[in-house]
């Protein structure tokens, strides 16, 4: 008898399971314009460029892919940041949900629970097939809303929604600019008297696309 109940929980909780994984994944068409923001920040970019004009700014890799080609509630994107010198090693590692609602764009952030497993993943994105969005950790007020202009895509986090705990850090902002051949990105941790902690204090990291091909 109480196996029977255990096997009739684990088959209503799978069933729920994936019930929600297909709401989740409710389809809605992409525009151009989404479709363009999610091509301009696909690639491989690096900050050298920048780091060798200014000492104050570091050489950093940046890897952008587009993930779960499938879905169609979102594009998905992973994210890997790391030192030209210790790209094995990296120090930022994202998901993020793009999506559109009129003349805004939202990029949602997550972490992955396990991101030790998918280190240099933006080379082989089939890894993302063992997981799904139920694997992921929502880094909460830290999603960045864009507005497109002439030239680009601009847009920033919400003022001090973006907790953080870096560096002894209350909460993070970040504010971006979305090119066809770069990205400028600026993020900053504050603590509890808006006293800045960690970030650069000179301006956004210049990202020049190296190659548009992980």
């Amino acid at each position: 008898m109480k196996h029977s109940i255990f096997s009739l929980f684990v088959i209503l909780l799978l069933s729920c399971s994936q019930l929600n994984f297909q709401k989740s994944n409710k389809e809605v068409n992409f525009s151009n314009d989404l479709i363009n923001l999610s091509n301009w920040m696909s690639g491989s970019f690096s900050s050298s460029n920048q780091s060798l004009q200014d000492s104050s700014f570091f050489d950093i890799n940046l890897e952008m892919v587009r993930i779960w080609n499938d879905r169609k509630d979102a594009i998905w994107l992973y994210v890997e940041q790391a030192s030209s010198k210790r790209l094995n090693s990296p120090y930022r590692q994202r998901v993020y949900r793009l999506t559109q609602e009129e003349d805004q764009f939202f990029s949602k952030v997550y972490e992955l629970k396990n991101k030790n497993d998918f280190i240099g993943a933006y080379k082989d994105i089939n890894l993302f097939n063992s997981i799904d969005i139920n694997d992921l950790i929502e880094r909460e007020g830290c999603t960045v809303t864009m507005y497109q202009s002439d030239t680009n895509f601009i847009g920033s986090t919400k003022d001090k929604e973006c907790k953080s705990l870096l560096f002894g850090a209350s909460y993070a902002t970040s504010e971006v600019e979305i090119f066809q051949d770069k990205i400028l990105s600026w993020d900053r941790g504050y603590d509890s008297n808006d006293i800045q902690v960690w970030g650069s204090v000179d301006g956004p990291y210049i990202f020049q696309l190296v190659n548009k091909d992980n």
